[in-house]
């Protein structure tokens, strides 16, 4: 078998894209080797330079130029992202810029299927059961008529230390990029963000506008870990009902997400309530709850008398929760990390366990995913329902993939796209115990 030409960097390649990858990049072959590639589309041919080489089965590479272009392919929408830029050069952050919005969300698409087939263990047609038909990456209302522009509530710049320089990374780097705008971003968000200006004495600016408060600045010094003001508590509107989040604390970045997601995780318990599956006196659970916005949700599908416990590591968000909770006579937060809290629960007395048994979990855990460790605990303690939000394809699938091997069945499956011109969408799966 011949081997193929070495490649170095900085070498600049043809080549066909044939597909796309979770991570925001495309798909192509160069000699047999699998190149990914950044700024183009499947379907098209470009000329691409190639920024990394060390592996003889995959190299990595940015497009320079287009020479086949698909009919998606657009204007990008944040200049300094743009293919007139050196690649090295390119702003980071909107790795979509490029193409059309129906398209991203049909490339995501791919993406949620294609980790359920390979790392879940779903067929196509058990994909398609699942989620109704076809599954698709659904628009949050608003983003079509906005060109996916002016969403973010929340947008971190970093600053240069040798130059004081105030800006977002660069793509797959930390080299910080001067930029003119903030495209992704809100309006009041656009017009306090110091883009221009040199703060030497900075590490990191946070920016922040609340759907219900003011906007806020919250400024990292060199060598700190803790923001100024990011204990500080804003309010949150979410259907009319409000929320009070630390300022630096978890709280969605779409203008549009928390409404989105509380809705539903809302109409999945009202499904569940339907289906006589919903228990609201069981020992229910939200976890990695954060500041109680899915808690929230249940409580607003099965009604006050509903019992859940939100468990979340960060104490702030914890008071929080509980705050946001207080209405709720069967509504407890704690503090703890899960896999702890349910290690405690599987100690419990057997009353507990049969609660237990009863009970709905909703989980939002990491990018990482809730993992073996924590999916496993789930399996013994052996709860009649998990809704499950995900910000990660790849996790969810493997956590599926290990709770279809606990007795559990994938009843159904959505995915929202609140992060236009990003490769990231959120999905939301719904299992429920195979009767023993």
């Amino acid at each position: 078998m011949t081997e193929p030409t070495p490649l170095a960097v900085g070498d600049e390649i043809e080549l066909d894209i044939t597909g796309i990858a979770h991570g925001g990049i495309t798909v192509a072959r160069h000699e047999g080797r699998v190149v990914f590639v950044a700024d183009a589309i499947p379907g098209e041919r470009v000329r691409a330079r190639v920024t990394e080489a060390r592996k003889k089965s995959f190299a990595r590479a940015a497009t320079v130029s287009v020479i086949e272009e698909s009919a998606d392919r657009r204007p990008h929408i944040w200049h300094e992202a743009a293919l007139s830029r050196n690649p090295e050069h390119r702003v980071g952050g909107a790795e979509f810029g490029h193409i059309a919005l129906p398209r991203q969300r049909s490339l995501k698409a791919e993406v949620l299927a294609d980790a359920l087939r390979r790392f879940g263990n779903l067929t196509d047609a058990e994909i398609a059961v699942v989620a109704g038909g076809t599954l698709e990456v659904e628009a949050v209302p608003g983003d079509d008529e906005a060109n996916g522009l002016g969403y973010r509530t929340r947008v971190r710049l970093h600053v240069d230390p040798e130059t004081g320089l105030v800006g977002p990374y660069a793509s797959r780097s930390r080299q910080v990029i001067r930029v003119k705008s903030l495209p992704l971003a809100v309006e009041s968000i656009e017009l306090s963000a110091p883009l221009g200006e040199a703060l030497p004495d900075v590490a990191t600016v946070d920016l922040i506008a609340p759907s219900a408060d003011d906007s806020r600045m919250l400024v990292t010094l060199p060598g700190e870990k803790k923001r100024a003001g990011e204990n500080d508590r804003v309010a949150e509107s979410v259907g009319g009902r409000e929320f009070l989040v630390r300022a630096g604390g978890f709280w969605q970045v779409h203008r549009e997400a928390p409404l989105t997601l509380f809705t539903a995780v809302r109409d999945a318990i009202h499904q569940l309530i339907d289906d006589g599956r919903f228990d609201q006196s069981a020992a229910n659970l939200d976890l990695y709850g954060g500041a109680g916005l899915l808690a929230a949700a249940m409580a607003e599908a099965a009604g006050p008398a509903l019992k859940v416990t939100t468990v979340e590591s960060d104490p702030g968000a914890t008071d929080d929760a509980a705050e946001n909770l207080q209405e709720l006579v069967g509504g407890l937060a704690v503090t703890g990390r899960v896999d702890r809290y349910l290690a405690d629960l599987e100690k419990g007395a057997p009353t507990v366990r049969q609660r237990l048994r009863r009970a709905t979990v909703v989980l939002d855990p990491p990018r990482s995913g809730a993992g073996g460790g924590v999916v496993g605990q789930l399996g013994e303690l052996a709860p009649a329902n998990i809704v499950y939000v995900a910000c990660d394809p790849v996790s969810l699938a493997r956590d599926t993939a290990t709770l279809r091997d606990l007795g559990y069945r994938l009843t159904s499956l959505r995915a929202f796209d609140l992060f236009p011109h990003t490769h990231h969408f959120e999905s939301l799966a719904v299992f429920e115990r195979v009767t023993d």
